[in-house]
C-alpha cells in the first residue's frame, strides 16, 4: 500500500464502460492506497449497460462515443477503455491515422491526441495481436508510440493467472507519457477455487433437461468436481476446475456446472471478479451479454497497481524507489 494521502485527486475517463470493470478496478486500487480519485467522463453505446453502470456508479454513461468531439471529453489522468475489436479492414496503407477512422480505436486516439494524459491502460481479445497477420496490432501501436508519443507495453495475460477461475485472455495495452521503468505483474500462484464462486441454492430454472444431461454425461467424464463442463463448436466436451472464456453470444448451454446446470447470473459476475454488491438491473439475457462482455476485474487491478507509482510521481512531484518509498527531489 502507497498511502499517499496528499496525491491530488486522480481523474479518469471510462471508455466503452460495459458494466464497469474498470471502474470498479481503479476504486479498489485508489483506495485500497488512500488516494481520492474521480471517474470524470463514461461512455457506452448499449442503453443495456447504461442502466447497470447507472445502478452501480450513479452515473449515466454518455452514448455514442464517435459522436462525442474529442475537446468535450473533460481533462484526466488516466484513460481506459476495452474497445470492442472490429474489423479493421483499411489498416495497413500508411496513411496513420487515417488507417483507423471508422474504427473505435480512432476514437481513442483522438482523445489521446486532444487531452494528453498522463497514461492509459487499453483491453482487447487476444486475437487482436494476430489479426490481419499482425498488420493491425502493428499500426495501433505505431498510431500510440509514433504519432501520440507514449510509451508503450504490451501483454497478453490471462485471467485464470490473477486469481479468477475463468480461463480469459486479453491483450493489455499500457501507455504512459514518459519513460518510465513499468513492469507486468508476475502470475500468481493460485486462483479462487470453484467452491467460492458456486452459488449451493440454485432454482430449477438453471438446470439442463435430462436429453442434454444425459447427453453430456454419455460423452465425458469428469476428473474433478466442481468443474464447469465447456462444449466447443465440434461437440467436443472438456471439464475443468475453472471456467472457459464467457462469451456474450456463446450458446445457453456453453458453459455447465457439473455438467447439470448453467451459471447463475451472480456466478458469470464473480468469475469476472466484479463484488457481490454489484447490483443486476436487467434480465438474465442481458446479463449474461454484459458479463460475457467484461473485463476481467483482477486484470485491471494488478496492472493499474503497477503502474500507480509513476502517476503519484508526477501529481506528487516525488520519486518512489522501488519499495515505492520516497525520494525527494533535489
Amino acid at each position: 500500500m502507497l498511502d499517499f494521502q496528499s496525491v491530488e485527486p486522480i481523474n479518469y475517463i471510462d471508455l466503452f464502460c460495459g458494466i464497469g470493470g474498470f471502474r470498479i478496478a481503479a476504486e479498489e486500487v485508489f483506495k485500497a492506497n488512500g488516494i481520492s480519485s474521480m471517474c470524470v467522463f463514461s461512455s457506452d453505446i448499449d442503453p443495456h449497460a447504461q442502466n447497470s453502470y447507472l445502478a452501480n456508479f450513479n452515473e449515466l454513461p454518455a452514448g455514442d462515443i464517435t459522436k462525442i468531439h474529442e475537446s468535450k471529453i473533460p481533462d484526466h489522468d488516466l484513460l481506459f477503455a476495452g474497445f470492442p475489436c472490429q474489423p479493421f479492414s483499411i489498416i495497413g496503407n500508411g496513411k496513420g491515422f487515417q488507417d483507423t477512422r471508422g474504427t473505435l480505436f480512432f476514437d481513442i486516439a483522438r482523445i489521446l491526441e486532444r487531452k494528453r494524459p498522463l497514461g492509459f491502460i487499453l483491453e482487447n481479445v487476444k486475437q487482436l495481436v494476430s489479426h490481419n497477420n499482425g498488420k493491425t496490432f502493428k499500426k495501433i501501436i505505431n498510431v500510440l508510440r509514433e504519432e501520440l508519443g507514449y510509451v508503450v507495453f504490451v501483454k497478453v495475460m490471462n485471467s485464470l493467472n490473477y486469481g479468477l477461475p475463468q480461463k480469459r485472455e486479453r491483450v493489455i495495452i499500457v501507455g504512459y507519457h514518459r519513460p518510465i521503468d513499468f513492469r507486468f505483474p508476475e502470475p500468481w500462484v493460485n486462483y479462487k477455487p470453484l467452491s467460492e464462486i458456486l452459488e449451493t441454492n440454485v432454482a430449477r430454472r438453471y438446470f439442463v433437461s435430462d436429453y442434454i444431461l444425459n447427453k453430456r454425461q454419455s460423452l465425458h467424464i469428469p476428473s474433478v468436481s466442481p468443474s464447469i463442463w465447456h462444449e466447443n463448436k465440434s461437440g467436443h466436451i472438456s471439464s475443468y476446475p475453472y471456467s472457459c472464456a464467457l462469451r456474450a453470444g456463446a450458446s445457453y448451454n456453453y458453459l455447465l456446472v457439473d455438467g447439470k446446470r448453467r451459471l447463475t447470473p451472480r456466478e458469470l459476475l464473480r468469475l469476472q471478479g466484479f463484488p457481490d454488491t454489484f447490483k443486476i438491473v436487467v434480465n438474465e439475457s442481458q446479463l449474461r451479454k454484459q458479463a460475457g462482455n467484461a473485463v476481467p476485474v483482477n486484470l485491471v487491478k494488478v496492472v493499474l497497481e503497477k503502474l500507480l507509482p509513476f502517476v503519484i510521481e508526477d501529481k506528487a512531484g516525488i520519486v518512489l524507489n522501488e519499495e515505492n518509498k520516497v525520494d525527494i527531489y533535489e
